[in-house]
């Protein structure tokens, strides 16, 4: 990515997709939810994010919508991300690239999700969890239907 490109980004005057900032994360060695994280300078982390607080984010390509659910700064190695993924959205990351490793679990919480890891494909229906390394190119896939949008958590 260019640094203009960046530069608009930090500036909010460009609205980057998951993809564009999954690439920005993996290049910086942290974690995507992070990206949406003010830290507060000085201050112990609340161990508490209250609904109203929590970081909503649309991805502009397919989109879905991501809320950080974790407490932001907190010192853990787990973070819970709620993902609102659209019928027929699909999105792609190459996340073969990144200098640590990311393990990733997805829980379908209501509806259908197609998950592909690599080469493997897992059909995934209500209730169903993937555990997941990142460390191939994996791509989401919520297929057509007449269900509503289905929650997911990340």
């Amino acid at each position: 990515m260019s640094r203009s490109a960046i530069s608009l980004i930090e500036r909010g005057a460009s609205s980057p997709t998951a993809v564009v900032l999954d690439k920005l994360a993996t290049g910086l060695d942290v974690s995507l939810a992070s990206l949406f994280v003010i830290p507060e300078v000085g201050t112990a982390p609340d161990p508490v994010a209250r609904c109203p607080a929590q970081t909503r984010w649309r991805n502009p390509q397919s989109g879905y919508v991501r809320r950080n659910i974790s407490p932001p700064g907190w010192p853990s190695p787990i973070g819970i991300v709620e993902v609102v993924f659209p019928a027929g959205a699909t999105v792609s990351f190459e996340t073969a690239h990144r200098p640590t490793t990311v393990h990733q679990q997805v829980w379908v919480l209501s509806g259908q999700m197609e998950v592909s890891v690599g080469n493997q494909s897992h059909e995934l229906g209500t209730g169903d969890c993937s555990a997941m390394h990142l460390d191939r190119p994996v791509t989401y896939r919520k297929p057509q239907c007449t269900e509503p949008a289905m929650r997911s958590s990340w």
